[in-house]
């Protein structure tokens, strides 16, 4: 199985910044699409974000307009620039690879924390 790590998580102040990345070990990142999730204290693990092979990309409605996946199919890692946090936004995030199915084909790092805090 696809194994992925991680970074970039922090604390930042409302209005701000953070580019996470994750990396995922394996040959097969380039066939599928790939995925952020978030998950905060108490609440189920949300799909943030995705971006397809072919470079579409779909996000949740409360981040459209302010957060942008990307993918280096060369480097096998995707991005995750996040602007103008807010406090919901806090979570951590995990990303895994989906089929066109939605089933996940990964298993789930550790994550990175995000925390949006004044």
């Amino acid at each position: 199985q696809v194994q992925f790590v991680e970074s970039g998580g922090g604390l930042v102040q409302p209005g701000g910044s953070l580019r996470l990345s994750c990396a995922a070990s394996g040959s097969i990142f380039s066939f599928y699409t790939m995925a952020w999730y978030r998950q905060a204290p108490e609440k189920q693990r949300e799909r943030v974000a995705t971006a397809a092979k072919d470079g579409t990309t779909a996000y949740l409605n409360s981040v459209k307009g302010r957060f942008t996946i990307s993918r280096d199919n060369a480097k096998n890692t995707v991005y995750l620039q996040m602007n103008t946090l807010q406090p919901e936004d806090t979570a951590v995030y995990y990303c895994n690879a989906i089929d066109r199915f939605g089933r996940l084909q990964g298993s789930w790092g550790q994550g990175t924390q995000v925390t949006v805090s004044s």
